[in-house]
């Protein structure tokens, strides 16, 4: 997944307006709350489905059904799981170990299990699942087993310790005042209004040149940053989220839609990115219809092999962590997907660990997948949005 930074090539034009944002939280109580907000699904969100009836027809659930609250899990065996005998299921390992940090009570054993543990191959990996786990076949509670993936990434952008001619959209800490000043400044406000500027004087962690980039590091709610520090020296840091200020969410996307610029296949992060190209004179006017605004936090990056640490509170695993929705598949649950590629028929049939969330990542059959960082995940993710069906293993009693 590694890739040069990225530098938005044919938008110098677009470095005087606002980056706009979007963020996963609402409050900011408590740090694995904090966690979650490692990413939003990219803008815009997935279109809302076709309301279901008033009264949808349940399916009866089998005799062992596990019933959760937004799911519920049909047993099944590892001979439904399309493609399992093909996954290179070693890969999975590390991510596996890193779950099992933090286990469930249920998972005590397995993970003790899974910390002595090391497979030679990955025949051997999935025998070891097989002979410790169990399969169910997730379901909505009315009995559909289909949903939607959709992809989220880590941005890798160039940014400048100092503002410089090409470097002027600042990225932000939190400000002293945020707390109490309850809602913040909105978007426009702090780019236009004295007062909101000086409350905001010297909290600039770093400038980038191209407000998109401040943008997709807002929508994912974290990133890196390929830093030039002020002597001139390079150094790789990660930008985690640090609040945002109190005003309502406004999809940019949906604007673009209601405008009439896009039409709602187009609405994806790539056709936002060419929109702005094309019209570099009214990205503000897009910006600024978005008022809420995210701040961050810079913190090391001691391990460029791993990503940001999601909902779970352990560091993702590009291709083998997922978001989902955890009233439907607890945190450090294994999950078989059965799905496609982006914009492809070729299968994405792979175990993956349920290690995160997002505020659009709801019910049952729903999964975000982790690309990792680099032009290659940010394109993958961009595109991915397909059609689901999944499983999860849990520990045999």
């Amino acid at each position: 997944m590694s890739s040069p930074v990225r530098r938005s090539a044919g938008i110098a034009p677009l470095w005087a307006a606002p980056a706009r944002l979007a963020s996963c939280l609402s409050s900011l109580a408590g740090a694995a709350l904090l966690a979650s907000c490692s990413h939003v699904p990219l803008e815009p969100t997935v279109p809302a489905p076709t309301p279901a009836p008033a009264h949808p027809a349940v399916q009866p659930a089998p005799a062992g059904t596990l019933e959760r609250s937004h799911a519920r899990w049909v047993p099944a065996s590892f001979g439904e799981l399309p493609g399992w005998s093909q996954d290179r299921a070693l890969e999975l390992w590390p991510a596996l170990q890193r779950g099992c940090q933090t286990p469930l009570s249920s998972w005590a054993r397995v993970c003790a299990g899974v910390r002595q543990t090391q497979p030679a191959d990955d025949a051997a990996a999935r025998a070891w699942l097989e002979q410790h786990l169990k399969v169910y076949r997730v379901e909505s509670p009315e009995g559909d087993p289909t949903g939607l993936v959709t992809g989220y990434f880590e941005p890798l952008v160039a940014a400048s310790r100092r503002p410089s001619a090409t470097q002027r959209v600042p990225l932000y800490q939190a400000p002293p005042d945020l707390a109490w000043r309850k809602p913040y400044w909105t978007r426009q406000q702090i780019e236009t209004q004295p007062a909101a500027q000086t409350a905001l004087k010297g909290r600039e962690i770093a400038w980038v040149e191209d407000p998109l980039d401040a943008l997709v590091l807002q929508i994912q709610g974290s990133g890196r940053l390929q830093m030039t520090e002020a002597d001139g020296r390079q150094r790789l840091v990660r930008l985690a989220f640090a609040g945002h200020n109190g005003q309502p969410y406004k999809s940019v996307g949906r604007w673009l839609i209601d405008q009439g610029e896009l039409k709602p296949g187009e609405a994806s992060w790539p056709g936002i990115k060419d929109w702005a190209r094309r019209n570099p004179r009214r990205v503000q006017e897009m910006l600024w219809q978005n008022p809420r605004y995210v701040f961050f936090r810079e913190e090391p990056l001691p391990d460029p092999s791993l990503g940001p640490k999601g909902a779970q509170a352990v560091p993702l695993t590009p291709g083998r962590s997922v978001a989902v929705d955890p009233a439907s598949v607890p945190y450090g649950t294994p999950v078989w997907l059965d799905t496609t590629e982006p914009l492809s028929t070729r299968p994405l049939q792979r175990l993956v660990m349920a290690q995160d969330t997002g505020s659009a990542i709801t019910g049952a059959v729903r999964v975000d997948y982790f690309w990792g960082w680099g032009d290659e995940a940010e394109t993958q993710a961009g595109r991915m949005k397909q059609p689901l069906r999944m499983w999860v293993l849990w520990p045999r009693s």
